[in-house]
């Protein structure tokens, strides 16, 4: 099995380089792919990101300085990556990541576009955070 598609060329190499942020992938069709990690972070495959459905997605925000920690194999079919920002539940597919790879381009241009539209940052210091919710403080006594 290459992945979740029977017909998906299995990697023949993955790289993880830290220094410039990207993981390196050669798959058996010849294909080869440098996969940034913010790329790869803001296209986990985890319901976190991408719902439950269509129109479900979450816009990815402030993952420009994000680090890869940690590469886990899943089997024989997958990958799971370990954000530093603390995400960890996408599982990469051979597939998937083939898919990433051949769109890279494309899907980042639709990311760039969604993250403009939703007058969205991709650096970490722009982005808002919600305020921490406060603890009822009504005790009965």
């Amino acid at each position: 099995m290459a992945g979740l598609d029977p017909t998906t060329p299995v990697p023949t190499d993955i790289t993880l380089h830290r220094k410039s942020k990207t993981l390196e992938m050669a798959f058996e069709d010849g294909a080869h792919f440098e996969l940034p990690f913010e790329f790869l972070r803001v296209y986990s495959p985890s319901a976190e990101v991408r719902g439950h459905g269509v129109g479900q997605e979450i816009l990815q925000q402030g993952k420009m300085n994000v680090d890869v920690v940690r590469v886990e194999p899943v089997g024989v079919y997958a990958i799971k990556l370990v954000f530093s920002d603390g995400h960890d539940s996408g599982l990469y597919s051979w597939d998937y990541l083939h898919l990433l790879g051949s769109r890279r381009d494309e899907l980042w241009q639709e990311y760039l576009r969604r993250l403009a539209l939703a007058g969205g940052s991709r650096d970490p210091a722009q982005v808002e955070t919600p305020p921490a919710i406060q603890g009822c403080s009504s005790h009965r006594h």
